[in-house]
C-alpha cells in the first residue's frame, strides 16, 4: 500500500514538474535544444511526411527551403522529391542541428542538402530565389514572426509557396486564424489547409 502510494505521488510529482516546463516554454518560445533531438524523432500523427509532400508540392529541380530541420524528419524525404537536380536548403540558428542533418543525409546517399547556419527573422538568401519554403513545428519558436514572414515572402519567387505545419503536441502551437492573418499582413496569399484543430498545415502564395 504504501509503496502505491510513493509510486502516485511520484508519477503527479514528474506530472506537474513536465506540465511547468511546457507553460515555461510556451511562455518562453526557444528552439529545440540539439541535447532533446530524440524528441524529434517521434511519430507525428497531424503533420505527416505525406501531408506536407501533398500541400507543398515539391517537383524535381526545385529549390525549396526548410526553416528549422531539426534531425533532417522531412528534409531527408523532401531531398528525395526534389532529386536529381533540385536542392533543399535548411536553415537553423543551431549548428549541432545541421550537422546532424547533414551526417545523416551522407549516410543515405543523399546530396542535395544544402545547409546554412541563420535567423529566419533575417534570411540570408537574395530576393526572389526559392521555389518554395516550409515550416514544421517551428513558427512558434520565432520571436519576431511578423518579420519571419517578410522575410520568406521576399525570398520567395512570385507565386512560390509558403508552408507552416503545427499542431497541438508544439507548446508553441500558432493557431491557424492567428497565422493567417499575419501572413496576409506579410502580403501572403492564402491558398489552403489541410488538417483541422488538432494539427494542420496551410499553404500561402507569394
Amino acid at each position: 500500500m504504501e509503496q502505491r502510494r510513493a509510486v502516485g505521488v511520484t508519477t503527479a510529482l514528474v506530472g506537474v514538474a513536465l506540465l511547468g516546463v511546457v507553460l515555461w516554454w510556451r511562455r518562453n518560445p526557444s528552439a529545440c535544444p540539439h541535447g532533446l533531438r530524440f524528441s524529434l524523432e517521434l511519430p507525428r500523427p497531424f503533420i505527416t511526411r505525406p501531408r506536407l509532400r501533398e500541400i507543398l508540392a515539391p517537383e524535381p529541380g526545385e529549390r525549396v527551403l526548410e526553416v528549422g530541420p531539426g534531425t533532417g524528419y522531412y528534409g531527408l524525404h523532401v531531398a528525395r522529391w526534389l532529386e536529381p537536380d533540385g536542392t533543399l536548403d535548411v536553415l537553423d540558428i543551431q549548428q549541432e542541428m545541421l550537422d546532424h542533418t547533414a551526417r545523416r543525409a551522407r549516410e543515405l546517399g543523399i546530396s542535395n542538402i544544402v545547409p546554412l547556419r541563420g535567423d529566419a527573422q533575417k534570411l540570408p538568401y537574395p530576393d526572389d530565389c526559392l521555389d518554395a519554403a516550409y515550416l514544421n513545428f517551428v513558427f512558434g519558436e520565432i520571436a519576431d514572426q511578423d518579420a519571419t514572414l517578410r522575410e520568406l515572402r521576399r525570398i520567395l519567387k512570385p507565386g512560390g509557396r509558403l508552408v507552416v505545419g503545427e499542431a497541438f503536441t508544439d507548446p508553441h502551437m500558432v493557431r491557424f486564424g492567428v497565422l493567417r492573418t499575419q501572413a496576409e499582413a506579410a502580403g501572403l496569399e492564402f491558398e489552403r489547409r489541410l488538417g483541422g484543430p488538432l494539427g494542420y498545415y496551410a499553404r500561402f502564395a507569394a
